[in-house]
C-alpha cells in the first residue's frame, strides 16, 4: 500500500532517483541504437523489405497495411498468438505485462510522488507490487521449466550463458525491488539497504545491458511480424512457397508429378510435426 520510493526519499533526494530513470531510458536508446548498426538488423529489415516488394503480386494500400497492423498490434504484441505452445505463452504474458506494470508505475511514483509531501493514490504501489509478482511468476516459470536447455535438452536450470543475461537481470531487479519493499516497510534496516544495493545493480544491468543482451528484441519484434504479414498479403511471401490445395485440379496441372504419386484426391497428411507438444521454441 506504501510508495518505498516515498520513504526512500528521506536518504536519496528525488532528483537523483529522477535523474537515474533518465540515464536507464538513454541506456536502452543507446544500446538499440548500437545493436543496430553492430548486427545491422535495420539495414537487414529494411533490404528484405525492398526486395519482397519487387517480387510481389499486388499493391498493399495504406487502408491495408493499417489493418494489418491492427491485427499485428492484436496478436503478436498484446496476446503473444505466436507462442503454439500454451505455458510459453503464459509466461511470456505474465512476464510482459509484469515488467509493463513495474515500470511505467516506478516512473510514475518517482516523477510524481517522490515524496511523503504528495500522497501516493493506492493504486500505484498495488500495481507496482502486482506487476513485480507476475514478473517474478512469468519469469522463474520460464526459467526453472520452459527454458529449451532445461525442458528439451536436460541442462540444469543454473546453466548461465550470455544470452540469459536479460532474463536474469530482469528477475534479479523485480525480486530484489520486493524484499526491498519488503524489508523498508517492516523497519528492517540493514537488509533493506542491501536489497536496495542489489536492486539498483541489477536494474542498472538489465538497461544497461541492452547492446549485450535480447532486449532490443522487443523493438523488432512487431516490426518483423508485421512486414510478415504484409508479404502473405502482397504474394511475395518471403520467397516461399504457397499453401497449396493438392486437390485442386490446376495445382495438379502445374505440378503434374503430384497426381502421379499421390492421385488425384491426395490423402491428409495429418498435423506433421505439430502432432507432438513443442519442447523447443
Amino acid at each position: 500500500m506504501s510508495n518505498p520510493f516515498a520513504e526512500l526519499s528521506a536518504s536519496i533526494s528525488p532528483a537523483i532517483m529522477q535523474g537515474y530513470i533518465v540515464l536507464m531510458v538513454l541506456l536502452v536508446i543507446g544500446g538499440t541504437i548500437l545493436d543496430m548498426i553492430h548486427k545491422k538488423s535495420a539495414q537487414y529489415f529494411f533490404e528484405n523489405a525492398k526486395k519482397a516488394q519487387k517480387s510481389a503480386k499486388r499493391s498493399v494500400g495504406g487502408g491495408e497495411k493499417a489493418s494489418l497492423a491492427l491485427k499485428t498490434l492484436a496478436n503478436e504484441v498484446l496476446t503473444s498468438g505466436e507462442f503454439r505452445n500454451t505455458r510459453r505463452r503464459l509466461s511470456h504474458l505474465l512476464t510482459m505485462y509484469g515488467f509493463i506494470l513495474f515500470a511505467v508505475t516506478t516512473a510514475i511514483m518517482i516523477f510524481g510522488y517522490a515524496t511523503p509531501a504528495a500522497p501516493t493514490p493506492a493504486i500505484l504501489p498495488q500495481l507496482w507490487h502486482i506487476g513485480a509478482l507476475m514478473l517474478c511468476v512469468g519469469g522463474y516459470w520460464f526459467w526453472f521449466f520452459i527454458r529449451v536447455d532445461v525442458s528439451a535438452e536436460g541442462l540444469p536450470w543454473f546453466r548461465f550463458e550470455r544470452a540469459d543475461l536479460f532474463i536474469v537481470s530482469l528477475l534479479t531487479t523485480a525480486t530484489f525491488a520486493l524484499l526491498w519493499s519488503y524489508t523498508q516497510s517492516s523497519g528492517i534496516t540493514g537488509w533493506s539497504t542491501l536489497f536496495l544495493v542489489l536492486f539498483i545493480a541489477s536494474s542498472t544491468t538489465l538497461f544497461g545491458s541492452v547492446f549485450w543482451s535480447k532486449f532490443a528484441h522487443m523493438f523488432f519484434k512487431p516490426a518483423a511480424a508485421f512486414q510478415k504479414r504484409v508479404t502473405r498479403a502482397d504474394g511475395s511471401r518471403e520467397g516461399l512457397p504457397p499453401d497449396y490445395d493438392l486437390t485442386d485440379p490446376a495445382v495438379q496441372a502445374k505440378f503434374p508429378d503430384i497426381p502421379e504419386y499421390m492421385g488425384k484426391n491426395p490423402p491428409y497428411m495429418g498435423h506433421g510435426i505439430r502432432r507432438e507438444p513443442a519442447n523447443h521454441y
